[in-house]
C-alpha cells in the first residue's frame, strides 16, 4: 500500500497519446517522482494521466488512479491502487485528501477545475497549505487573478 509514504497528484489532459510531447514529458515527471520513492495519483484514465502512470510504474513506483462511476471508463493499465469516485464532487475531494503536492501540467476545464479545487480549498483555509506546481504557462494568468482576488 502507499501509506506512510509522499503521493504527489497530477492534474492534466487526457488528449495527449503516447509519443506526443505532452504525454513524454508527464511519462518523464512519474519516473522522476517514482525514482524518489513517492507515490504518482492521478485520475486514472488516458492521456497525461497514463503517461504519468506508466512513467511511474518503470520506476518500479507505484500509482493511484482516482476514476468516476459517472465516466463509465475503466482505468489505464498502469494504475497500482484503483479507487473509483461516486461522482466529480467525491473525487475532487480524494485527490485534495491523497496528495501531499500537486502538479498542473497543460490541460483543459478539467484540469482548470482541479487546480480551481486546490487553490480555493488551501486560499480558504479547509486544507494545509501545500506545494502546487504548474508546469504550463496557461495557468499563470489564473493563478494571478486568484492571488489578487484573495490577497495571498
Amino acid at each position: 500500500m502507499w501509506e506512510g509514504r509522499r503521493v504527489v497528484t497530477i492534474f492534466g489532459s487526457s488528449r495527449p497519446s503516447r509519443g506526443d510531447p505532452a504525454y513524454v514529458r508527464a511519462e518523464r515527471l512519474g519516473l522522476a517522482i517514482a525514482e524518489r520513492g513517492w507515490v504518482v495519483c492521478n485520475g486514472g484514465y488516458g492521456g497525461t494521466m497514463a503517461a504519468s502512470a506508466q512513467g511511474a510504474r518503470r520506476g518500479g513506483g507505484a500509482t493511484i488512479g482516482v476514476t468516476c462511476a459517472l465516466y463509465g471508463a475503466p482505468p489505464n493499465p498502469f494504475i497500482t491502487y484503483h479507487e473509483e469516485a461516486v461522482d466529480l464532487f467525491a473525487r475532487l475531494g480524494r485527490f485534495l485528501e491523497l496528495g501531499d503536492a500537486y502538479v498542473i501540467l497543460p490541460g483543459g476545464s478539467g484540469t482548470l477545475l482541479e487546480l480551481a479545487f486546490v487553490l480555493e480549498y488551501m486560499h480558504k483555509r479547509l486544507m494545509p497549505p501545500k506545494p502546487v506546481l504548474l508546469m504550463a504557462r496557461q495557468w499563470r494568468r489564473v493563478v494571478a487573478t486568484a492571488q489578487r482576488e484573495t490577497g495571498s
